[in-house]
């Protein structure tokens, strides 16, 4: 007889108890299906989130309603994995919504997704997760995670980058990402091939928008929100030589880098458009001027949270200044709790209270809060 050589078997991959956060949406729902499909036990869970959920929301606008609810039951009866609903409404609103407001009185711009991913998917519901006996949450963002060879995590950009999440995720811990699963990331899957693979399964998603706007903000207009939250305050508008141009309703109403709604009465000298530079929430005061004004050179982060272990010394990174924004080369240091940040070219419209993610080439090394720049010197004209 002749003996012939064998093919060793791959090892079985564990199976999990696996919790997927089902929004309501395509991607999420997706994500379940691949999990199940992957051998792992899956229960979906859809998080109420708001305290006053409307029946429907407006085409791609805000989540967390009632319909989403129904979307992502019925989603979970065609994937066929148990469903609930965990009303974390009240978490939701101290640690997002109530800190998405301080922010803007604050003069600062802040980035609610991030704040959701830290306390509330990868925090409020993977603790309940874990104490339940689950061993990871799933849900639908678009990025990667990497077991190194000492079982150490790391998180990637997806494979896809017009679809990457990964600066939302910046804010994950290496114990989080030990438990996080993202079945979409790592694919290279379009969000055409994901709606198709949807209609494939079953799923009357497949052709649902996606949610663009901040979801606790269904009508999209943040700062009828605000007025709202803060009330009006009367101030000036004032150029970079401290001359009237102007005024508004609420220095919250603004952000560094804008360019539209300033409603100024006066129009700059040169024609050109101004942009708000400044908001100082002491004196309810907004300063514009010129894009060039704009130009910052190094910032100053506070907060910072690490992706795995935090950087030794100085180092050279890319950096991602807001979630749809393209990177930038930079060198960065961790000195006293604050991360010093320092732009290989001057960028523009860099606002405090927005969040600073390092990357390693596609490895996220972490993120921080941006709290004050250093502006480029002006040229001479």
């Amino acid at each position: 007889m002749t003996a012939h050589a064998s093919t060793p078997a791959e090892p079985a991959r564990p199976r999990l108890r696996v919790l997927a956060a089902m929004s309501g949406g395509v991607d999420s729902a997706v994500a379940a299906a691949r999990a199940v499909e992957a051998g792992h036990d899956v229960t979906g869970v859809h998080l109420a989130l708001s305290e006053n959920p409307k029946s429907f929301r407006t085409g791609a606008r805000g989540c967390c309603t009632i319909e989403d609810s129904r979307d992502a039951r019925r989603a979970a009866d065609v994937i066929g994995i148990p469903f609930y609903v965990w009303d974390l409404a009240e978490r939701f609103r101290e640690d997002v919504v109530e800190d998405f407001v301080a922010e803007y009185e604050a003069g600062r711009t802040p980035n609610p997704c991030l704040r959701c991913n830290e306390k509330i998917k990868f925090a409020a519901l993977l603790d309940r997760a874990l104490a339940l006996g689950f061993d990871a949450v799933c849900t639908g963002h678009y990025a990667t995670v990497v077991t190194g060879d000492g079982g150490e995590r790391e998180l990637h950009r997806a494979g896809d980058a017009a679809k990457d999440q990964s600066y939302v995720l910046g804010v994950l811990d290496e114990r989080q990402l030990a438990h996080a699963m993202f079945p979409l990331g790592d694919t290279g899957a379009t969000k055409a091939e994901i709606r198709a693979e949807a209609e494939r399964r079953g799923l009357a998603v497949a052709s649902k928008p996606d949610s663009h706007d901040i979801c606790f903000i269904a009508d999209g207009d943040t700062q009828g929100f605000l007025a709202r939250r803060l009330g009006t305050a009367e101030g000036a508008i004032v150029d970079e030589s401290g001359e009237r141009v102007g005024s508004h309703e609420g220095a919250y109403g603004f952000t560094v880098g804008q360019r539209k709604g300033l409603r100024l009465g006066h129009p700059a000298p040169d024609g050109k458009p101004r942009y708000v530079l400044d908001i100082s929430p002491v004196d309810n005061t907004v300063t514009v001027g010129p894009a060039s004004s704009l130009d910052v050179t190094a910032l100053t982060a506070l907060r910072p949270r690490w992706c795995g272990a935090p950087p030794t010394g100085p180092g050279r990174y890319t950096a991602q200044l807001r979630a749809h924004g393209g990177e930038c080369e930079v060198t960065a240091e961790l000195r006293d709790g604050e991360l010093l940040v320092a732009f290989e070219e001057p960028v523009r419209g860099v606002a405090p209270g927005q969040a600073v993610v390092l990357y390693d080439g596609t490895r996220v090394v972490g993120s921080a809060t941006i709290a004050r720049t250093t502006r480029a010197a002006p040229t001479a004209s």
